[in-house]
């Protein structure tokens, strides 16, 4: 029986499929996507924009194949990358052949602008031959033009139906290593059309709000969207477009899954807005802090709070826990206890070479992260 019923999450059930050597569905872990965005000519400039989406935690990471020669130099990109590849299809279905036999993990194509029947057959086969996944990409701003003219405009049933017509088209050819998205820059129309297609199919499902925006922007819209699906239990993969740099989507899609305890990596940082009580600048400090501890990938949690209103109860709550006194003299907390004062020249460093020693700790085994959530806290009161 569950101690907090209020925080599960109970997932769709669905098969799941391989992307290269990452499991995608059934109970492997919502994994983080995203997408190069330097030509894919230019093989040095997209391997090392892999690296540093690899640095921050990218699972799977797409890249687009417009032309012949970035389907050349694709194999170059597979070989180097350390995560499965997926290649991006639009248009030019040879392409689409050429990354399958250049080792490209997953097959990336929109159903609106692929072409035939037959066309998709020989994608079919290529993905066949080399053991690609392939996902079917609906998207709102690019439905096929009978399903527009059906509907009107662009809705729920129209991504639907588009899904649904193109996983027959894979099944009729006996392929079921596929995904599926119903993209819409629209967060209402996304997700009716996930939730509708999550009780029609038994395939795993990429989510994703497509052109959401800026970062700030594209965030918020990003987490309404995408995170009120995870909640629901939907999603299997999850790709955050934003118009920034790919590595900051992959941090995003971390927080989003951390926010909902559906998968951790690295320091989550728990932090007030500040105001005038604040023992020290807390804007800054977290500013600071979360810079310094991007190195570590140890999942753990560290509270900065700028004064005793709310900060030891926070503290309480977490591995390492900073709290604003006066006189430039602050409160560390270990594992919800208080432990001592350091004052602020020291104060930086001092929770950095903490952070990294708990996290060398639960490394080495020598050390749990704290977790208050696995059983009720009995509060300072009651255990005396």
């Amino acid at each position: 029986m569950s101690v907090r019923p209020w925080r599960d999450i109970e997932r769709r059930e669905c098969r799941q499929i391989m992307v290269g050597n990452v499991p995608v569905g059934g109970d492997a872990p919502i994994t983080v996507q995203t997408m190069t965005n330097t030509p894919t000519e230019d093989v040095k400039a997209t391997i090392d924009q892999i690296r540093r989406c690899e640095d921050v935690g990218c699972d799977i990471i797409r890249v687009s194949c417009p032309t012949e020669e970035s389907t050349r130099n694709f194999r170059q990109i597979t070989r180097a990358a350390h995560i499965p590849v997926v290649a991006d299809i639009h248009f030019h279905y040879k392409r689409a052949l050429e990354a399958a036999d250049a080792g490209a993990a997953c097959l990336r194509i929109n159903p609106g602008n692929i072409g035939s029947a037959d066309r998709v057959a020989e994608v079919v086969r290529a993905a066949k031959a080399n053991g690609c996944a392939i996902r079917i990409g609906v998207n709102a701003g690019s439905l096929e033009k009978d399903l527009l003219e059906k509907y009107g405009e662009p809705c729920p049933e129209a991504l639907i139906e588009s899904a649904l017509d193109h996983i027959k088209l894979l099944q009729d050819h006996d392929f079921h290593e596929f995904k599926v998205a119903v993209k819409a820059s629209d967060v209402f129309l996304a997700v009716a059309a996930y939730h509708g297609l999550a009780d029609a199919v038994d395939c795993p499902l990429h989510l994703g709000i497509t052109e959401a925006g800026g970062l700030i922007g594209g965030t918020v819209k990003s987490s309404i969207g995408i995170g009120s699906l995870l909640w629901a239990g939907i999603g299997d993969t999850i790709r955050v477009s934003l118009s920034a740099e790919p590595e900051e989507e992959v941090k995003v899609g971390y927080e989003m899954l951390k926010a909902l305890g559906l998968r951790t990596r690295g320091v989550r940082v728990v932090s007030c807005p500040s105001c005038s009580r604040q023992g020290f600048d807390v804007i800054r400090t977290v500013e600071t802090l979360e810079k310094r501890l991007e190195h570590i990938k140890t999942p753990m949690s560290l509270s900065v709070l700028g004064c005793v209103v709310n900060g030891p109860g926070e503290a309480r709550e977490t591995d390492i826990g900073l709290t604003g006194g006066g006189n430039g003299k602050h409160m560390v907390y270990l594992s919800g206890v208080k432990a001592h004062a350091i004052d602020d020249e020291a104060m930086l460093d001092h929770i950095v070479r903490l952070v990294e020693e708990k996290a060398a700790a639960i490394e080495a085994g020598e050390a749990v992260a704290f977790d208050p959530h696995t059983a009720p806290q009995k509060t300072p009161e009651a255990a005396e």
